[in-house]
């Protein structure tokens, strides 16, 4: 009998482990294919014949999308509204959160159906963009850091730490101890919370990173385009000079091929671009993220 058992689990670990193996090549394999195809020959990419290798290693897409100046300007732009914004964010979730785990705090149940509310429910872009005219803060880059300041979802995560972490009689005898509730939220309950700051910083950080629609609606001035939104209009560049060579111009058609063979593999480089900072800085996090997201999962 238990060697039938022993057999059975076993099994069971070999198909468990041999699924979680093809499910983790399904999520790599995107990104791996990006990172070949825009060190493959241009032409191989577009006619399909990259698979699992690069073929005919080049950075000839690199080497043409650093060529483009505004993408320094972006990534300087994107690394300010990125930190500024999470800093932003972050001053706003976790001292709202605390606050809302208060029992005694009047009209708590209030405050907490009012952020509840904004997941559901919002003004719209006109409103937004109407309100941030209204204050003075078109082209400038104020809306991409101040944005919607706080998320509700991450809020509802963050209070849901402070109230199942850290245990209520610490605050009570700090305040026994003379503490104030400043005291109390900056030396006792910050400290303990550095795995939901973490994992609010990556969300809150990962998402000013691609963000590119505010930009769109708020800012004219190229000087303040963020990354993506510098890439974005490099590849829709790309494919109106294309179409423009072979309608308006007398270029070679065999020319005008290879350009859009070459705007096709910058494609992949300017994803990786995009990506990479965040690649880097998820490993450095990852612990936190691992226990912040399992905030509220056990009970008891």
């Amino acid at each position: 009998m238990k060697m039938k058992q022993r057999i059975r689990y076993n099994l069971f670990d070999i198909i468990n482990c041999g699924l979680l193996l093809v499910f983790t090549l399904v999520i790599i394999y995107p990104l791996y294919f990006i990172i070949i195809a825009s060190i493959s020959d241009p032409v191989a990419v577009t006619n399909g014949d990259v698979f699992f290798l690069p073929a005919n290693f080049q950075v000839t897409s690199y080497i043409n999308v650093f060529k483009e100046s505004s993408i320094w300007i972006g990534y300087r732009n994107t690394i300010f509204y990125t930190f500024f914004g999470t800093l932003y964010n972050l001053a706003l979730t976790i001292p709202a959160a605390y606050v809302l785990t208060k029992k005694y705090l009047a009209g708590r149940k209030f405050l907490s159906w009012y952020f509840f509310l904004t997941m559901y429910f919002s003004g719209g872009m006109v409103p937004a963009y109407l309100n941030i005219r209204n204050l003075g803060m078109l082209n400038t880059p104020l809306p991409l850091i101040i944005g919607a300041g706080v998320s509700c979802w991450n809020l509802i995560v963050t209070r849901q730490f402070f109230s199942s972490t850290i245990p209520e009689e610490l605050y009570e005898s700090a305040e026994i101890d003379g503490a104030s509730e400043l005291k109390r939220f900056f030396f006792i309950a910050l400290p303990l919370a550095a795995p939901i700051v973490a994992v609010m910083a990556l969300f809150y950080g990962v998402g000013h990173w691609n963000s590119y629609y505010n930009a769109l609606l708020y800012v004219r001035n190229s000087a303040l385009y963020p990354l993506q939104l510098i890439l974005r209009n490099i590849l829709i560049t790309n494919e109106m000079a294309f179409n423009a060579l072979l309608e308006e111009t007398n270029e070679d058609f065999s020319t005008a091929l290879w350009r859009t063979f070459i705007a096709e593999s910058m494609k992949y480089a300017l994803v990786f671009i995009a990506s990479f900072p965040m690649l880097c800085a998820y490993p450095f996090v990852q612990k936190y993220f691992v226990k912040g997201v399992m905030i509220g999962s056990i009970k008891g």
